[in-house]
């Protein structure tokens, strides 16, 4: 295989893979701390707080009221005779009784407080504790039935339509909610069902008669006594007919790949993208367009078949829209975060920068592209290349090349 040409603009991918992150020590003990700011735990610091500003409150109270009630407490004045002393039991010999009396009482009193003020907060902080692990069941066993509203929106999310919380309990704002949720999901699952069966009765209804001229045109085509004029409008009519075709079959697969997908197996992203490229040589040559390939495995999650449409459809626009003699390079790669990478980018005319923001709405394509020749489908490649791409959860980007062409980068979540 040959050496690809360099690639500029965004589509430079090394090829050993990406780069290692750079881990330190402590990255997972900050992770540990970083607490995530739920419900619960607000709810567990207001029942907490609220417990200790009251306690507080409490204790100061109390400090005042005890201190004032020593205040107000006076013992009698006692006064001693000329020539007599008062000994206290360490040998200090007393003459102002009541001096030494209101000293005493003044030291007790600061040892009594201190002494209640100490307990008083130890008391105080074991209680806080208790009041925050209460507060913590507390907040869980009321936000209970939230849990179970989240719990039932993500399996929907991620599996059917069907399943439903109803929630038991009391008549309050919860279960309001959770009813309310019920019913959008009745909804959802009547339009979803209508879809499907509205798809299905398309595909049906709409191939048949293109089938069937098909046939005829083919059948009509195929007489050797048929004249050049008559020849010419069958090869015609037919062009056309397969126009139709694709444009039908594109908005078929446009309609089933717009939503979520259900089911999700392992898919190997390199083997898809080398199945869509062998599919693709015979039309590159035809357009003398070399393709150049760099398939690293990358394991990710979705649907093979779609996602081999992904790398088909990108691989198709950028032959179709390139230059004779020019090239398409496709590149997978492991991503950061476990995803896959698959990149495709070719050349051609130079895309301006305000267009890029319209290449994936339906039937549209960049200004001054011919709109007349059929060989280039029917403007619903990127379309239905997005449309898959959501539903498998992933990201695509497109960047204009400095020399002419497009990068597209696509990233589809791993296993």
């Amino acid at each position: 295989m040959n050496t690809p040409p360099p690639v500029g603009g965004a589509s430079g991918v090394p090829a050993d893979g990406p780069a290692e992150e750079t881990r330190h020590p402590g990255d997972a003990l900050l992770g540990w701390l970083q607490l995530r700011p739920t419900i619960r735990i607000r709810l567990t610091l207001l029942y907490g707080g609220m417990f200790l500003m009251a306690g507080v409150v409490l204790l100061v109270l109390m400090y005042y009221f005890v201190q004032q009630a020593f205040r107000d407490t006076s013992l009698p004045n006692v006064a001693i005779s000329p020539g007599y002393a008062f000994v206290t039991p360490d040998g200090t010999r007393i003459t102002d009784f009541n001096r030494w009396m209101s000293d005493t009482q003044s030291a007790e009193q600061h040892a009594a407080l201190a002494l209640l003020l100490r307990k008083a907060l130890t008391a105080l902080i074991c209680l806080a504790v208790i009041a925050f692990i209460a507060g913590y069941a507390l907040a869980g066993r009321v936000l209970h039935p939230l849990n179970r509203i989240t719990r039932t929106a993500r399996e929907v999310a991620g599996s059917d339509l069907h399943r439903r919380i109803e929630l038991e309990g009391p008549d309050d704002e919860l279960k309001e909610l959770a009813d309310t949720f019920d019913e959008m999901l009745d909804r959802l699952d009547r339009s979803f069902d209508s879809q499907r069966r509205f798809v299905s009765n398309a595909s049906h209804e709409l191939r048949t008669p293109l089938a069937i001229n098909r046939t005829l045109l083919e059948v009509q085509l195929s007489d050797p006594n048929t004249s050049p004029d008559l020849q010419q409008l069958g090869k015609t009519l037919l062009a056309t007919n397969e126009r139709s075709e694709q444009l039908v079959e594109g908005l078929l697969l446009l309609a089933r790949s717009d939503n979520e997908l259900t089911e999700r197996r392992p898919v190997e992203l390199s083997e898809v993208a080398g199945r869509a490229l062998e599919q693709v040589r015979s039309e590159a040559a035809g357009r003398e367009v070399e393709l150049h390939s760099e398939l690293h495995p990358a394991m990710v999650s979705g649907n093979g078949v779609l996602l081999e449409r992904i790398a088909l459809n990108l691989l198709q626009n950028a032959v179709r829209y390139n230059t004779p003699g020019g090239w398409v390079e496709i590149t997978c790669t492991p991503a950061a975060g476990g995803r896959g990478e698959l990149v495709v980018s070719n050349t051609g005319p130079l895309v301006p920068g305000y267009e890029l923001e319209h290449i994936f709405e339906p039937f549209r394509r960049v200004k001054g592209a011919d709109r007349t020749r059929s060989d280039k489908g029917v403007g619903l490649g990127l379309s239905i290349v997005r449309s898959v791409v959501r539903a498998h959860g992933g990201a695509i980007e497109a960047a204009p090349r400095p020399g002419g062409g497009l990068t597209m980068t696509v990233r589809i979540p791993g296993i």
